[in-house]
Protein backbone atom coordinates (compact mmCIF):
# COMPACT_ATOMS: atom_id res chain seq x y z
CA UNK A 1 0.00 0.00 0.00
CA UNK A 2 1.44 3.43 -0.97
CA UNK A 3 1.73 4.78 2.49
CA UNK A 4 4.21 7.53 4.28
CA UNK A 5 5.95 5.31 7.07
CA UNK A 6 7.68 6.55 10.17
CA UNK A 7 9.49 4.41 13.28
CA UNK A 8 9.81 6.18 16.20
CA UNK A 9 12.18 4.42 19.08
CA UNK A 10 9.74 5.98 21.27
CA UNK A 11 6.23 4.04 23.37
CA UNK A 12 3.11 3.65 21.86
CA UNK A 13 1.29 6.86 23.83
CA UNK A 14 4.27 9.41 23.68
CA UNK A 15 4.44 8.03 19.67
CA UNK A 16 0.49 9.18 20.08
CA UNK A 17 1.37 12.67 21.74
CA UNK A 18 4.06 13.40 19.01
CA UNK A 19 1.88 12.75 15.81
CA UNK A 20 -1.59 14.94 17.48
CA UNK A 21 0.97 17.61 18.15
CA UNK A 22 2.56 17.59 14.42
CA UNK A 23 -0.72 17.15 13.16
CA UNK A 24 -2.05 19.88 14.38
CA UNK A 25 0.78 22.00 13.66
CA UNK A 26 0.24 21.49 10.37
CA UNK A 27 -3.28 22.74 10.71
CA UNK A 28 -5.14 19.29 10.94
CA UNK A 29 -7.81 17.90 13.71
CA UNK A 30 -8.38 15.11 15.26
CA UNK A 31 -11.94 14.11 14.79
CA UNK A 32 -11.96 10.57 15.88
CA UNK A 33 -9.56 7.94 17.25
CA UNK A 34 -10.36 4.42 16.59
CA UNK A 35 -8.81 2.31 18.72
CA UNK A 36 -8.73 -1.00 16.69
CA UNK A 37 -6.71 -3.33 19.67
CA UNK A 38 -9.36 -2.18 21.85
CA UNK A 39 -12.39 -3.18 19.42
CA UNK A 40 -10.95 -6.49 18.44
CA UNK A 41 -10.33 -7.63 22.44
CA UNK A 42 -14.19 -6.26 23.18
CA UNK A 43 -15.62 -7.88 20.18
CA UNK A 44 -13.88 -10.74 19.02
CA UNK A 45 -11.76 -11.74 22.42
CA UNK A 46 -8.56 -11.25 20.61
CA UNK A 47 -5.28 -9.96 21.73
CA UNK A 48 -3.10 -7.38 19.59
CA UNK A 49 -0.62 -4.69 19.76
CA UNK A 50 -1.74 -1.60 20.41
CA UNK A 51 -3.21 -0.02 16.91
CA UNK A 52 -4.98 3.34 16.84
CA UNK A 53 -6.03 4.60 13.86
CA UNK A 54 -6.48 8.85 14.16
CA UNK A 55 -8.85 10.35 11.68
CA UNK A 56 -7.50 13.95 10.90
CA UNK A 57 -8.52 17.09 8.47
CA UNK A 58 -8.25 20.37 7.59
CA UNK A 59 -11.27 22.11 7.51
CA UNK A 60 -10.82 24.56 5.10
CA UNK A 61 -9.45 22.31 3.04
CA UNK A 62 -12.11 19.61 3.74
CA UNK A 63 -14.85 22.73 3.05
CA UNK A 64 -12.80 23.39 -0.50
CA UNK A 65 -12.33 20.39 -1.93
CA UNK A 66 -16.38 18.75 -1.01
CA UNK A 67 -17.06 22.50 -2.69
CA UNK A 68 -15.61 21.67 -5.61
CA UNK A 69 -15.97 18.11 -5.47
CA UNK A 70 -19.31 16.80 -3.20
CA UNK A 71 -18.39 13.22 -3.71
CA UNK A 72 -14.73 13.53 -2.39
CA UNK A 73 -16.31 12.86 1.08
CA UNK A 74 -15.58 9.19 0.65
CA UNK A 75 -12.25 9.37 0.79
CA UNK A 76 -12.25 11.98 4.28
CA UNK A 77 -10.52 12.06 6.89
CA UNK A 78 -7.49 11.49 6.26
CA UNK A 79 -6.19 8.41 8.73
CA UNK A 80 -3.13 8.18 10.36
CA UNK A 81 -2.26 4.89 11.82
CA UNK A 82 0.15 4.45 15.10
CA UNK A 83 0.96 0.77 16.23
CA UNK A 84 3.11 -0.82 18.26
CA UNK A 85 6.14 -2.59 16.52
CA UNK A 86 8.16 -3.73 19.85
CA UNK A 87 6.66 -3.73 22.79
CA UNK A 88 7.77 -0.63 24.98
CA UNK A 89 10.31 -0.04 22.24
CA UNK A 90 9.25 1.08 18.75
CA UNK A 91 5.93 2.55 17.25
CA UNK A 92 5.39 3.01 13.83
CA UNK A 93 3.22 5.56 12.10
CA UNK A 94 1.85 5.45 8.31
CA UNK A 95 -0.63 8.05 6.09
CA UNK A 96 -1.46 7.22 2.79
CA UNK A 97 0.06 8.41 0.01
CA UNK A 98 -3.20 10.13 -1.63
CA UNK A 99 -1.88 10.65 -5.00
CA UNK A 100 -0.41 7.21 -5.14
CA UNK A 101 -3.26 5.40 -3.93
CA UNK A 102 -5.90 6.84 -6.79
CA UNK A 103 -3.39 6.27 -9.26
CA UNK A 104 -3.56 2.35 -8.09
CA UNK A 105 -7.26 2.60 -8.44
CA UNK A 106 -7.89 3.67 -11.96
Amino acid sequence: MPTFNIKLNDNFENTITRVTQVLQQEGFGILNEIHLDTVFKNKLNIDMLRYRILSACIPSIAHRLIYQHPDIGALFPCNVLVRVVKIGKEAKTQMMRVRDALESTS
